[in-house]
Parts: structure tokens; C-alpha cells; sequence
């Protein structure tokens, strides 16, 4: 049994977190960190909690937890750990965009490991603190991998996926008011999205030599939850030569899975899976990939690399199933 805190827990990723963790059973909640909302149990935020628990929000810390994760906005993580110490067992899960380029990887007594259980298993097995990855970077990833570990990426990546309204966060903008977003798509940050720079290192990772681009369109949904995305680039194969190639590559994989039929977003929602589909049209081979932003590209892989971390089995606390009606 461990004992967990979660700094920044009214936000999504926290809700997700906490759904998983209360039914975790190698896990005990130490303290979830909210100064807002110190006080308050945790069904006044996250309502559908009504009858789970009665655990409450606090402002204190506890800092000989046994693992830590960082729920805060993007340059808010590294803030947080200048000002707050923790004990030298304290192992970190941070879930912003602080710590994932190797360039900010080290960090005070922290090294942390790029937390994609499909690229860094062994890795993740063995860190004290982890850099879980975006949730766009985490189904582009899974769509590219396979082909750079064979070295089989010879051109420009031709990337369109498009995220639920929950992956623009709690904090309401012009883009996230119903009235807004209902009936409506919109591309935002074309070829310029933050993850780009994740998605490349670990390309790079796996196929040094690639150095075409990576042209990315996000594209925001009239959903909630998910994320739909697809990947062209030239290849040399058939459909049955890339099935193969992508089989082999997730054959040990725990989560993520290749399907011979096309795919639907509704078939990993509410899930930590990814889903991933690849077919040849003349040239070029297309390749689909599907996962829920909030559990597979966030809170999901989140615990997933924390069961790797403290030798638990990877699906423990992790067995969701899709909202497929």
C-alpha cells in the first residue's frame, strides 16, 4: 500500500485521477492540495464522487508521500517543486508540459523520464519522477512509433486529430462555451502545437536520421472526451506488411492495441486504451489512432506509469470500459 497527494486537484486530470485512485487497491489517499477550495470534500467539485467518498480538499501538505502528482497548468510544476520540498522517496508524476523535452528533463534532484510506457517501459520501471506526456503527443506517438523503430519514416508526416472540449481544460474561454463549441470544428495552433517538440524528440528516439517535418493540424470537436487521429506518410509496403510491423512493435503492450477494422472514437472512451488501425491507399499508408484524452492521455497513463514504478500490475486500477451507447 502506498500513500499518494495531488497537487491541483480540481482540475480534470484530478477528477480522473481521483475516480481511479479511490478504487485503486495498492493505494490510500494522503491529501489532495487545492488552495480554493481547502475545505470543501471532494464531491462539491468532482459531483459524481456524491456517495464515493467523503474525503476532503486541503491547503497542507504532506511531504513523505510515497508518490506525487502534479495536476497544475503548464509552467506551474516547476514553480511548485522551487517552493516545496519532499522526501528523498517522494517519487514525482508530473502532468504539465514542464519536464518533457530533454532539454528540461533535470531538474533539482529530479531526473525525469519521458513517461510513454510503449517507448520507455524499462525506464519508467526504474524512475523517481516521470514526465507523462501530452495527450495529443500520446496517440501521434502511437502512430508513428512502430514505423520509426524500423527505421521506415522516408518523408513529410501529414498529421489531422482533433481533441474533446475537455482538452482545453476547467477554465472557460471563448472556444469552450457550449454556445461555441456545440454544432462547430476548428483547427487552432496549425503546424505549431506545443506537443510538436515531444512528438519529435521521441521520433528522433527511435529513427535518428528522420528530418522531414511533422505537419500537425489540431482540430477542436463538438465532444467531450477523445482523441481522433490520423497519419499519412509514405510507404513502401502493403496493408499486411505495415499490420505486421505495428503488431510486432505492440505485442507486449498492455494497453495499446491494432485492429484490423476502421475505428470510432466510442470504442476507448472512458478507457486507457489506444486503439490504432493502419491500411495502404496506392502510395501512402494511413494510419488511425484513437485514445480518451483524460484517462490514456493524462490520468490514465499517469497511474499506469505509477504501477510501473512500484512494481504493480500495469492494469491495476485501470480496468474501465468503454461508454460505447
Amino acid at each position: 500500500m502506498i500513500k499518494v497527494g495531488i497537487v491541483g486537484g480540481a482540475g480534470y486530470t484530478a477528477g480522473e485521477l481521483l475516480r481511479i485512485l479511490l478504487n485503486h487497491p495498492e493505494v490510500e489517499i494522503g491529501f489532495v492540495y487545492s488552495t480554493s477550495n481547502a475545505g470543501n470534500p471532494f464531491y462539491k467539485v468532482h459531483q459524481d464522487l456524491v456517495g464515493s467518498t467523503e474525503l476532503k480538499f486541503t491547503d497542507k501538505i504532506d511531504k513523505e508521500v510515497d508518490t506525487l502528482f502534479l495536476c497544475l497548468g503548464h509552467g506551474n510544476s516547476k514553480a511548485f517543486l522551487e517552493k516545496n520540498t519532499f522526501s528523498n522517496a517522494t517519487k514525482i508524476i508530473d502532468l504539465s508540459n514542464d519536464f518533457r523535452l530533454n532539454a528540461d528533463a533535470n531538474f533539482q534532484e529530479y531526473e525525469f523520464v519521458y513517461g510513454l510506457p510503449e517507448l520507455n517501459k524499462s525506464k519508467i520501471e526504474g524512475a523517481n519522477a516521470i514526465a507523462n506526456p501530452g495527450c495529443f503527443a500520446t496517440a501521434i506517438q502511437l502512430a508513428l512509433l512502430p514505423l520509426a523503430k524500423e527505421g521506415m519514416l522516408q518523408d513529410d508526416v501529414h498529421i489531422n486529430a482533433m481533441t474533446g472540449a475537455t482538452g482545453a481544460g476547467v477554465s472557460l474561454s471563448e472556444t469552450t462555451h457550449f454556445t461555441w463549441r456545440d454544432n462547430n470544428i476548428s483547427y487552432y495552433k496549425p503546424f505549431g502545437h506545443q506537443h510538436l517538440g515531444e512528438i519529435t524528440e521521441s521520433v528522433k528516439a527511435l529513427q535518428s536520421t528522420y528530418n522531414k517535418p511533422l505537419r500537425f493540424l489540431p482540430m477542436r470537436g463538438n465532444f467531450s472526451r477523445g482523441i481522433f487521429a490520423t497519419a499519412y506518410t509514405a510507404f513502401e509496403g502493403n496493408s499486411k506488411d505495415a499490420s505486421e510491423l505495428f503488431n510486432t512493435y505492440y505485442s507486449e503492450a498492455t494497453f495499446t492495441h491494432v485492429s484490423n477494422d476502421t475505428l470510432h472514437l466510442k470504442q476507448v472512451v472512458n478507457t486507457n486504451k489506444c486503439l490504432v488501425h493502419v491500411e495502404k491507399h496506392q502510395d501512402v499508408l494511413l494510419i488511425t489512432s484513437i485514445i480518451d484524452n483524460l484517462l490514456k492521455g493524462a490520468s490514465g497513463q499517469a497511474v499506469q506509469n505509477m504501477n510501473l514504478m512500484f512494481g504493480f500490475n500495469e492494469t491495476t486500477g485501470l480496468n474501465t470500459k468503454a461508454n460505447y451507447f
